[in-house]
């Protein structure tokens, strides 16, 4: 309790109430106030790396291990995003394509087999919907329809081999992959690879609880262990679905005359998933699937290639544009679309007969040079940050910002972050202080890790540039509030000439 209140109290003291800003124009004041948080003694043990750049001048306002290797967590996604924008443009489009030995005839029937096949595209998702899980495929079947399409004596073949390589990113731990946060990166993708559950209590206490999922779908089955629990009891479920297994195990309880949302599970294979779906709604449309369904990846490719010139094209959907599709990556921060970014980087580039995570991370390295940032300055693996191997400096971080600053798309990117105390992972944060509706920054955190990215303005009207990073300290609520403690004192300082 103690403890507790000692860091309310840190907090408080840090923030305090907004509109009363550093008056003193001099940056030695500013100075000694972020050095004090840094230097409190409970991260004694912990390890800080901060930057502070301003964009009027180009002068460092603040520095602190700043050209240390750290852990930027979901930072990573800042780099992703930048790369996207810059190789592929905020109106790029992925295209959903379906092909068969020949065009509808007269009646509407496909003869044969439909291939699906995916380029990594994220937007088949209720998240581009409003959250409506029912309007994700819609593109898709209203193309397949429009095309003339009324019965398809065959089945649906899901082919993800767009990308080569394994679904997940490099180092991700294999404790993430059951976690929405951890869904497998498919070229063929729908729903984020993920299945929301429900929990809601039987009848009686004692009995199973009762799941429901969303979307409904029968790809993954549940053992469920769950008990429906006393009216005064807490609602808290666990579980489990082992590696490449479909199985859910569910363990724990909800209150009688309650349910508990919230809970999810990745999708163990995205492609089968998305032609199950398409099945389902195209059923729901009158289209009839007469035959299975099944899955091809980069693997069963390279012994059984598509032979394109047997197939026609039947329709395709485009993707929304990147400039929609890195918004929903940052705001949220939405690991599969920071992946899929990062592949999709590297198929561009012509990644045909070798891993596209590499050839997306070599495009990344040539990127980063162009902005000044070389190799010892920012070691990524993967695109989202989920890995516990990348490593970044704070300079490297400023330096990106400032890059995309002077960005072609500079607009986009910014506007893609999430805003201090509105939305995205910052919506909760900064209410009540000068900087809520204006810090714009990227948010990370690890176990152990914490970060915060991004611009702001100061109460002179300076822009800033800033890299926070927090490792090795694994009280999360405490990080944050140090962390917010620093922007808010960028925020509200008012020196006319921010240079040392």
């Amino acid at each position: 309790m103690k403890q507790c209140l000692f860091l309310f109290c840190c907090a408080a003291l840090a923030l305090r109430c907004a509109g009363q800003a550093v008056t003193d124009d001099g940056l030695p004041l500013l100075q000694s106030r972020l050095a004090a948080i840094l230097d409190e003694p409970r991260f004694a043990q912990a390890q800080w790396g901060v930057k502070v750049v301003s964009l009027d001048s180009g002068q460092t306002l603040f520095e602190r291990n700043a050209d240390k290797l750290l852990k930027p967590a979901s930072n990573t996604k800042l780099y992703t995003a930048a790369l996207a924008l810059d190789r592929l443009g905020p109106d790029f489009r992925i295209k959903t394509g379906f092909y068969a030995a020949a065009k509808p005839d007269a009646a509407g029937v496909i003869h044969g087999d439909v291939l699906v096949y995916g380029r990594g595209d994220p937007s088949f998702s209720a998240r581009f919907n409003g959250g409506d899980y029912k309007k994700a495929l819609r593109p898709a079947l209203d193309a397949l329809l429009a095309a003339g399409v009324k019965k398809i004596d065959g089945g649906l073949v899901g082919d993800e081999s767009y990308f080569r390589g394994a679904p997940f990113g490099t180092d991700w731990t294999w404790e993430d992959l059951q976690e929405y946060y951890g869904a497998p990166a498919s070229a063929l993708t729908v729903q984020d690879n993920v299945i929301d559950l429900i929990f809601k209590a039987g009848l009686a206490e004692g009995d199973p609880c009762v799941i429901a999922t969303l979307p409904e779908s029968g790809i993954v089955t549940f053992s469920n262990r769950t008990q429906t629990a006393s009216p005064n009891a807490r609602g808290r479920i666990r579980l489990y679905r082992p590696l490449g297994e479909s199985v859910v195990y569910a363990w724990g309880g909800v209150p009688l005359g309650t349910e508990v949302e919230g809970e999810s599970v990745s999708v163990p294979k995205p492609a089968l998933w998305f032609v199950t779906m398409l099945k389902e709604g195209l059923a729901q449309r009158g289209v009839p699937v007469t035959c299975g369904l099944r899955e091809e990846n980069w693997l069963t490719r390279e012994v059984s290639p598509i032979v394109w010139s047997n197939l026609v094209e039947i329709a395709s959907v485009p993707s929304r544009p990147l400039s929609e599709i890195v918004k929903q990556t940052l705001k949220p921060s939405e690991n599969l679309y920071a992946q899929l970014l990062l592949l999709q980087v590297g198929a561009q580039a012509g990644a045909t007969n070798r891993d596209t995570e590499r050839a997306g991370l070599a495009e990344m390295q040539t990127f980063l040079q162009s902005a000044g940032i070389s190799r010892n300055m920012a070691q990524l693996e993967e695109g989202s940050g989920l890995s516990r191997g990348c490593l970044v400096t704070p300079s490297a971080t400023v330096r990106l910002l400032t890059f995309m600053n002077r960005h072609r798309d500079r607009d986009i990117f910014v506007d893609a972050l999430p805003v201090a105390g509105v939305d995205g992972t910052l919506r909760n944060r900064f209410k009540g202080t000068m900087a809520a509706g204006n810090i714009r920054a990227k948010t990370g955190s690890l176990g152990g890790v914490n970060t915060l990215s991004g611009y702001v303005t100061t109460a002179a009207k300076k822009k800033l540039a800033f890299s926070l990073m927090l490792n090795n300290y694994r009280d999360e609520t405490a990080a944050r509030a140090a962390l917010d403690a620093v922007a808010v004192q960028l925020a509200e300082f008012s020196g006319s000439n921010p240079t040392p």
